[in-house]
This record gives structure tokens, sequence and C-alpha cells, in this order.
């Protein structure tokens, strides 16, 4: 009889640690793939994934990237969805065809920059839907931007094209007639600044805080 309850509880326990596994998996799931409720809020976007602030914040500590500016880019390019891609072209405005580019994750970097990415950086398994390896990546970018075209890190305008049309093109001023460009540029302008004046609030608090497993 005392085998068998000796048996039984030693059962329960691995199936209660089985379950804690599963709860702290499902935790990092939701915390680390989900759309934030408040994208247009830095705030509580990071109040609601706080790892994400953590992320942001060593992509910032290792490149100079503002992280208002980074958090801008993501908001941007993607609206914070880890599986984004650009829309498929039609054919005859009907039938659905190839992507415009291989663009993909929060960052939509395309394949070629992501693998000079994880060439430069010596990080082979880096993945374009991870949060932490979008972040780390436009910051590896902002800083090749200030050494290619001399643009500084706050300078979320000019970063932006850089980002969005590509050294070259930037260096031979094509932005000049894309009017598509500069609008997009605009809009992370006044995000990163939206975004700038919201972690003034809360940022302290955000370096202060912890999580304990």
């Amino acid at each position: 009889m005392k085998t068998l309850e000796k048996k039984w509880m030693n059962l329960m326990k691995k199936l209660s640690l089985s379950l804690f596994s599963v709860l702290i998996l499902l935790f990092f799931i939701t915390a680390c793939s989900s759309v934030p409720k408040y994208p247009q809020n830095a705030c509580k976007i990071f109040g609601q994934k706080y790892l994400w602030y953590k992320s942001a914040k060593k992509s910032s500590d290792t490149y100079g990237a503002p992280i208002h500016i980074i958090l801008a880019f993501v908001n941007k390019e993607s609206g914070f969805n880890r599986w984004a891609k650009p829309k498929r072209n039609k054919l005859f405005k009907i039938i659905p065809y190839k992507r415009p580019s291989s663009s993909f994750g929060y960052s939509q970097a395309v394949k070629k920059t992501w693998e000079l990415y994880k060439t430069e950086t010596n990080n082979p398994l880096a993945l374009r839907s991870r949060f932490k390896d979008s972040v780390m990546f436009i910051g590896w970018y902002m800083n090749k931007t200030k050494e290619i075209n001399k643009i500084p890190l706050n300078d979320s305008y000019r970063q932006y094209l850089n980002y969005y049309l590509g050294w070259g093109s930037y260096a031979k001023k094509t932005y000049k007639t894309d009017k598509k460009a500069i609008i997009f540029a605009k809009k992370v302008q006044e995000q990163s600044k939206i975004y700038k004046n919201q972690l003034a609030e809360c940022q302290k608090n955000l370096n202060n805080k912890y999580i304990i497993f």
C-alpha cells in the first residue's frame, strides 16, 4: 500500500512539473509573439511585453540606436506582426502572383540583408520572426547607416529613408522622386517622437522591473 502511495505521489509531482513547464512555455509564447493591444503606446507595449523592452534595450545598448526609433521602425514595417509579408502582386488585378520582395517578420528584412546581418554578427540562428533578433537587426542596420551614409542614430527621418530604400539608393538621392518613401519616413519620425515622450514617463520603472522564474 505504501509503495502504491509513493508511486502515486511521484506521478503527481511529475505531472505538476510538466504542467508548470507548459504554463511557462505558454507564457513565453504569448509574451513574445502576439500583437500588442495598444501598438501606438510604448509604455503599454512594454508593460504587456516586458521581454520586448529587454530586447530593445539590448539592441540600443549594443548599437546606440534609440529605443523609441527602433520601436517606430517595427511598428511601420510589420505592425508588430511576426508573420508579416508584403502583399502578393496580382495578374490581371485578380490572380495572386509573386510577392514584390522577400521581406518578412517584425523588421521586414529581406533575405539578402538578413544573411549579411547573421554573417557579420556571427549569429546564424537569428530568425526574422523573433522579436529580439529583429530589433537587434534594426540596431545593426541603423549603425551601418551611420557608418556608410553618415546619418546620426537619432535622425529617425533619414535613418528610415536608408532602411526603406537601402544604402545605395539613399546615397543616389532616389528619395527625392519617391513620394512614398518620404511619406513613410515622416510617419516613422512622428511615431518615434510619440514613443520618445511616452518612454520618458515609464522607462525608469521599466529599468527597475524584474521577472523571476
